[in-house]
């Protein structure tokens, strides 16, 4: 989907409504902007978090709790000082 518009004085750009729907963002969410290769890309904090999960979880084995481990590891580190 590509739609031309502007930016206007203060360098806001209006998204519009059709891409707003497509991308499923309403008033007030948070959007993660990045900038590759030239091009401004847009995608919904959510979802980038979601993204970030799904990487991750690709690399801990089934039933490990990263969240256990953490603990675990700082219980440690602060045994040893």
């Amino acid at each position: 989907m590509e739609i031309v518009t502007q930016m206007g004085k203060s360098g806001r750009i209006t998204v519009p409504a059709k891409m707003r729907m497509a991308l499923g963002v309403q008033s007030g969410d948070e959007i993660l902007i990045q900038l590759e290769n030239g091009a401004i890309r847009m995608i919904p904090l959510r979802q980038a978090i979601r993204l970030a999960q799904q990487t991750v979880q690709r690399y801990v084995p089934e039933g490990t709790s990263l969240v256990k481990t953490l603990i675990q590891a700082r219980r440690e580190e602060a045994a040893r000082e």
